[in-house]
């Protein structure tokens, strides 16, 4: 039985298949939205129905915030926290077309919430100079004897 929920959720995978096939789970009350396996959106209801919320990064927040658009708020243990999202624009709601820069604002930030983290002046082990490491390790092993 196909719910007026789960309509919902289908409407808004296709809003935002402009980026890649999404896939909604479900978490925390309401759902997710991913493509590739990174989450770019989310479906919650904060007590005024269900409502689509895009990921979004430091860079994209004004960009949010000058269409008009809320950030995800909620109550915890007696204080209001946020998350990195922000309500999808209504006249995005109308259509694939009208949805996709906001849905590659949305994978752009996740995208960019997977990199890892560089402080100035610390290189991550994962960094180039490891890679060197291993390449130099592996050619000395390789030299005949």
């Amino acid at each position: 039985m196909v719910t007026r929920a789960n309509e919902f959720v289908q409407y808004c995978c296709e809003l935002l298949s402009t980026v890649g096939p999404c896939v909604a789970k479900r978490m925390f009350g309401g759902y997710g939205i991913s493509t590739d396996g990174l989450t770019i959106a989310i479906l919650v209801d904060l007590g005024r129905g269900e409502k689509l919320w895009l990921k979004a990064s430091p860079e994209t927040t004004s960009q949010f915030e000058s269409a008009g658009c809320g950030r995800f708020t909620y109550q915890a243990k007696g204080k209001t926290r946020s998350m990195g999202y922000y309500s999808a624009p209504d006249e995005a709601m109308e259509s694939a077309h009208e949805m996709a820069p906001w849905a590659r604002m949305a994978l752009d930030a996740a995208l960019a919430a997977r990199q890892p983290r560089v402080k100035s002046g610390i290189v991550p082990a994962c960094s180039a100079n490891s890679a060197v490491a291993r390449t130099t390790v592996s050619v000395r092993q390789q030299k005949p004897k």
